[in-house]
């Protein structure tokens, strides 16, 4: 796909899934949860990387609070220079959080940088095979791609039912996920 094309794909595409989340209901994160827990709980011993919402995003925290309460150690992402990998420090429930580029929310630097095997990853669109369409910085992808130069980690996409698109434009360095999840079930890519 020519490059013009991709971009104005991407563009179209980001704004349908943009006005779905707008009409998502921010409680849906604890049905979210349940369909995780019942079908995809990350391994013993996972370090899950979660995000704080932003706007109407769907809430991961119910999950989150579920996973921490099973032990999982939590992290949460520090946003940095655009399209740079993320870095990620360990949370608990109840730390201080600063307030980060973009609207972001993210762990003091004492609390100390942890890899996740495991990530929760907000979307504004998606499609049965995995593809994300995301704010269009590039965070998740570059992340994605170090961490999968290191070793198997899992993505899982966290949406609104209402977000699912027909099959979306990827370039060569998007990164798929494993799988996605939403207030009305669990998709694996």
């Amino acid at each position: 796909m020519h490059a013009d094309t991709l971009i104005e794909a991407k563009r179209r595409a980001r704004a349908a899934g943009l006005a779905a989340r707008e009409r998502g209901d921010p409680r849906a994160g604890v049905l979210l949860a349940g369909h995780v827990l019942e079908r995809l709980v990350p391994p013993p011993g996972a370090v899950v990387a979660g995000y704080w919402p932003l706007g109407r995003e769907i809430d991961p925290r119910p999950l989150m609070l579920a996973l921490a309460g099973r032990g999982h150690a939590l992290a949460l992402p520090v946003t940095g220079r655009r399209g740079a990998p993320l870095v990620f420090r360990r949370f608990r429930f109840g730390d201080a959080l600063e307030h980060g580029p973009l609207g972001t929310r993210h762990p003091r630097a004492e609390a100390g940088a942890l890899t996740p095997d495991w990530l929760l990853v907000p979307l504004v669109a998606f499609d049965d095979a995995g593809v994300r369409i995301g704010h269009g910085a590039g965070y998740y992808d570059a992340t994605l791609a170090a961490l999968r130069a290191r070793g198997p980690v899992v993505a899982v996409g966290c949406g609104y039912a209402a977000q699912r698109a027909a099959p979306l434009p990827r370039a060569a360095h998007d990164q798929p996920l494993d799988a996605i999840a939403t207030e009305r079930g669990v998709l694996c890519a």
